[in-house]
């Protein structure tokens, strides 16, 4: 088996991998051993191919945590689609806490609320937390 054979098995099979895991650190491997290949295909002699191969990988571990760190995830719950919705208050579990049981989509659930209730007031989704939704006094201006 010739050198850039080995090199090319080695990044299609490290790039399957990477499909199954999901994790793209296996596929600036792969893509790093076919930059491997490539150098082998071409005549190069073996440390040629793994600098070649190294300076691919490193490259790509570069470019992964650059991107990573100028597209940072969204916050937990930023992504709620129940934000914004309106529930209804049903009960008190302690009031001085803001603890609270509301009616949302045919379900009671535990709230937090923030700010000041008066009955009458309409109470809308700001977030979720661990089960149990933060919601807060949308009164009419």
């Amino acid at each position: 088996m010739t050198p850039a054979l080995t090199w090319a098995l080695a990044g299609l099979l490290l790039i399957t991998l990477e499909l199954l895991s999901g994790t793209l650190y296996l596929l600036v491997f792969g893509v790093a051993a076919l930059a491997g290949a490539l150098a082998a295909y071409l005549g190069g002699d073996f440390w040629l191919q793994c600098l070649l191969s190294g300076v691919t990988a490193l490259a790509g571990i570069y470019l992964m945590r650059w991107w990573r760190a100028s597209h940072p995830r969204e916050a937990a719950g930023s992504n709620d689609l129940d934000r914004g919705q309106i529930v209804q208050m049903d009960s008190w579990i302690d009031r001085p806490a803001g603890m609270a049981r509301v009616k949302y989509r045919g379900a009671t659930w535990d709230a937090r609320v923030e700010g000041e209730y008066q009955d009458g007031d309409v109470l809308r989704i700001r977030g979720q937390e661990n089960g149990v939704l933060n919601v807060g006094v949308n009164r009419p201006q």
